[in-house]
């Protein structure tokens, strides 16, 4: 008896878990920059065309470069990519969103050279100038907005022109959703799963 019972917990406490997993996943496709390989210890810069889930202008990838290292993965981001093409870079995504579902946004941004590196960001309804960067420290923005269409975009602009500047990691957006409200569907389905498999212990 006392084995059903902590049977029962354990598929319960995986049940939940599947559903925040579910709840929490990031809705940005290679919101690292690290599907691009850059050799460790490197630089390359990539048309955004080649640069999986991204749109816009080049897209400048760092890997350990310069001792640098990226928040999340190995791999990085530069706004003001190379070469310089006389305006500003602009890199954007577009993602599928619920009208009127709450969506949590989260990315790592910091200075190459100076304190007065700045971009712009928008995403929805959200919008911010980030403008307090710090050579060698990461900083977080986190924010939230609500879906106003069946398609959001997320888009991050340099302030200049040059092609120095603005490190961009780990770019996320996840629903806002409680495990109880992700799918209780899924979670009855999990549950039936449960007994099922007791029983046929039970049997065996």
């Amino acid at each position: 008896m006392l084995n059903k019972i902590i049977y029962g917990r354990c598929l319960a406490i995986l049940a939940g878990f599947l559903c925040a997993v579910s709840a929490n996943a990031n809705l940005i496709v290679n919101g690292g920059f690290e599907d691009n390989n850059v050799a460790a210890g490197n630089w390359a810069y990539f048309s955004s065309a080649s640069v999986n889930g991204w749109d816009g202008d080049n897209i400048e990838i760092w890997d350990s470069f310069g001792g640098v290292v990226a928040p999340e993965g190995t791999q990085h981001a530069e706004l003001n990519a190379h070469p310089f093409d006389g305006s500003v870079f602009s890199i954007f995504q577009n993602f599928a969103t619920v009208v009127g579902q709450t969506y949590d946004v989260s990315f790592f941004y910091s200075a190459r050279v100076n304190s007065n590196e700045q971009f712009s960001f928008s995403v929805g309804s959200l919008a911010a100038v980030l403008n307090d960067h710090v050579v060698g420290s990461w900083k977080q923005y986190t924010g939230s907005f609500v879906a106003s269409s069946a398609v959001s975009t997320i888009t991050f602009t340099t302030y200049d022109t040059g092609t120095l500047g603005n490190f961009l990691d780990d770019v996320v957006v996840t629903a806002k959703v409680s495990v109880v409200e992700s799918n209780p569907l899924v979670m009855l389905l999990i549950g039936l799963a449960g007994l099922i498999l007791i029983r046929r212990k039970n049997h065996a």
